[in-house]
């Protein structure tokens, strides 16, 4: 085999391990015994120290210096290929394995601490998990900004300094509209009666259809935090329900089939490669947040939805499908970012963003963390946080040492923002499609033009293919104040 042949060889194995190790974590979420916690961590860090010596073997080295690409695809592998292995042989072996670790008991503490709405259960471990991110982002900047280094696991050629002038641009109108919105004399009131379990997971499984996951190669289960995990000809995904409000289940399923989708169409070519997988996590979340939003909570998909809830749950108490538009996207300050409306849900990335910041750069420490949110909070917001549950333990991230991860939610808005419009623009009869429940129009333009490619692109790169523009927040904004102005007769 030539020198490419036999790295692409070396990297196929190498990858279907990360696929094995990300079963493991699916594992832990979904079915894992309770008790099996400690014993999992030493799994998890054990296959970690597998892994990073693979990324790490001088043959890679060896093979990149030799390596022909055979064409631009190709090229893009080699690419990826080096951007890992220097990036990897940063982080000692050691740092990496308590990491896997440590996240892995993080994970079962935060579990804990959130069902006992106690940050005390939790701060030990998250103390532990922010000492290890510091040490590995500070063996990654090589001098540079530490934040800046952890965000290009996630979103790469990104910078926090880029990302704060974005948000910046986007908190006043934001926070306009918002008050706009909670100053209007229209009240839309929710969905106000029981929704059994039975009745949200038949139609969670029509939806996931309706938007393309292909259940041959995945699987629907219940988690305390809905995730999707893997890639290819596996890709499962989870979501939750809530008895009173049966669109937190709904929205969780179509917001993760949107990140399986695009897992499930990358270019079977890429399979098990380093390009079989999204360009970056901002771009991910367009998906995710484009099936949600701009497709499943628009007003001709929930009339489809309107239709379908009454032939599972009868008459629920809302009027006709104009009524369940509004209620879908009813615009209330709740404290929960998952279950926050379109106008909130970007206010809640910001504060991530900041604290998570700070706590990198040794400005804030974990002792402070809750007085400093729920101030923010407060100030964001206008409400006090009851408990550290709706709170500050809210979210999962932290405890896996996803900082960098958050404000790729904000990004993938604008993204998604950005690929609504083009998409618009050129697909006709989109609406009358999705007044059927047919996504396909839809669905099938976003697979041409963003997963199919897979990571063949850089981010940005491939928003601007896509859409023939730069990336800018302008049509996520004019896109909110449309919708909710609609709805709210501002």
């Amino acid at each position: 085999m030539t020198a490419f042949q036999e790295l692409m060889a070396f990297q196929r194995e190498t990858e279907a391990l990360g696929q094995v190790m990300g079963r493991l974590g699916w594992d832990q979420e979904t079915v894992m015994p309770s008790g099996a916690g400690a014993q999992r961590a030493e799994e998890m860090g054990a296959l970690d120290g597998v892994l990073h010596a693979r990324r790490t073997d001088p043959r890679i080295g060896e093979w990149l210096e030799a390596a022909e690409a055979p064409d631009e695809a190709g090229a893009r592998q080699l690419d990826e290929i080096r951007f890992v292995f220097e990036r990897t042989q940063r982080v000692p072996a050691r740092l990496s394995a308590a990491l896997a670790r440590t996240t892995s008991l993080a994970h079962r503490a935060w579990a804990e601490a959130r069902a006992a709405n106690d940050f005390e259960m939790f701060a030990p471990k998250l103390s532990e998990v922010l000492d290890l991110t510091r040490e590995k982002a500070a063996a990654l900047a090589d001098g540079g900004d530490l934040y800046d280094a952890l965000l290009q696991d996630y979103e790469p050629g990104a910078s926090g300094a880029e990302l704060e002038a974005m948000f910046g641009a986007l908190r006043p109108r934001l926070v306009a509209l918002r008050e706009r919105v909670l100053g209007s004399e229209r009240v839309v009131p929710p969905m106000d009666r029981a929704f059994d379990e039975a009745g949200q997971l038949a139609i969670s499984t029509t939806l996931a259809a309706a938007f393309g996951y292909d259940l041959n190669h995945g699987r629907i289960d219940k988690a305390v935090h809905p995730f999707s995990s893997g890639s290819g000809l596996d890709v499962r995904i989870t979501t939750r329900t809530e008895l009173h409000n049966p669109s937190n289940c709904f929205y969780s399923t179509i917001h993760e089939v949107g990140h399986a989708a695009y897992e499930q169409n990358v270019d079977g070519a890429y399979l098990l490669t380093p390009l079989g997988c999204g360009a970056s996590m901002g771009v991910h979340e367009s998906q995710s947040r484009i099936y949600e939003n701009q497709l499943g909570r628009s007003r001709a998909f929930t009339g489809w939805l309107y239709r379908q809830m009454r032939g599972v749950f009868g008459d629920f108490g809302v009027a006709n499908e104009d009524d369940f538009y509004a209620a879908i996207n009813r615009c209330n300050t709740g404290y929960i970012r998952t279950e926050a409306n379109e106008v909130h849900y970007n206010l809640h990335v910001l504060l991530r963003f900041d604290l998570e910041r700070d706590l990198v750069a040794g400005r804030l420490e974990v002792a402070d963390l809750p007085e400093a949110w729920n101030a923010r909070f407060f100030k964001d917001f206008g409400v006090e946080v009851d408990v550290p549950a709706n709170g500050v333990l809210q979210d999962v991230h932290w405890s896996e040492a996803l900082f960098g991860y958050f404000p790729t939610y904000t990004l993938g808005n604008v993204y998604a923002g950005c690929l609504n419009a083009a998409m618009r623009a050129e697909v006709s009869g989109l609406d009358e499609a999705l007044s059927l429940g047919d996504t396909r129009p839809a669905t099938d333009w976003l697979k041409t033009k963003i997963q199919r490619h897979g990571k063949r692109y850089q981010p940005k790169d491939l928003i601007g293919k896509a859409t023939g523009a730069a990336p800018s927040e302008a049509p996520l904004l004019e896109y909110l104040e449309t919708k909710f102005g609609g709805i709210y007769g501002l």
